[in-house]
């Protein structure tokens, strides 16, 4: 094992093991990243029809809430049908049914990586994977010598990342 001598040694051995214990997590979060770019179309996506009886008499609402499905607007009604662009709702019986266009199972597992919340099983995942990202970010200043001709030029590259990060979040 690699010894460690000072803060410049540490910061580099730690950010090597951690970069390759990390690797296979980076390529899950980069291809889920890539697929979120994407939601608000139909890549990779395949329809899903769905039968099922829900609450009775719900509102227009309740029901996108009910059916998962986000803006959901009635187009007509039919006595006690309620018909939707992905579906239809009976009111007096709570039928619905209705389609969904939804990713593969295992890509769908992907993308929730970055949605998880507090209360969700991977946020512990989340928590670490932010922690250790930016510790690369902190441990690569010590990744060369600061007297360098390298570590100048990545001193500048940095400065041009964060005004570019900052003027893209404010467009």
């Amino acid at each position: 094992m690699d010894k460690i001598k000072d803060t410049r040694s540490f910061m580099r051995i730690t950010h090597r093991y951690l970069g390759y214990f990390l690797a296979g997590i980076m390529a899950v979060y980069s291809l889920s990243g890539i697929l979120l770019i994407y939601r608000d179309t139909d890549f990779l996506k395949n329809e899903k029809k769905y039968d099922k009886v829900i609450d009775k008499n719900l509102s227009e609402k309740e029901l996108g809430k009910e059916l998962k499905i986000k803006n959901l607007e009635i187009e007509k009604t039919e006595g006690t049908m309620l018909i939707f662009k992905q579906g239809t709702y009976d009111a007096a019986t709570g039928q619905a049914k209705y389609s969904k266009k939804e990713l593969p199972f295992v890509l769908d597992k992907m993308t929730k990586l970055h949605k998880a919340q507090s209360k969700d099983t991977l946020s512990p995942l989340n928590a670490f994977f932010g922690i250790s990202l930016f510790f690369f970010v902190i441990s690569s200043f010590w990744m060369f010598n600061p007297k360098t001709k390298a570590f100048k030029r990545g001193m500048i590259f940095t400065i041009i990342g964060i005004t570019t990060s900052i003027i893209l979040i404010f467009i």
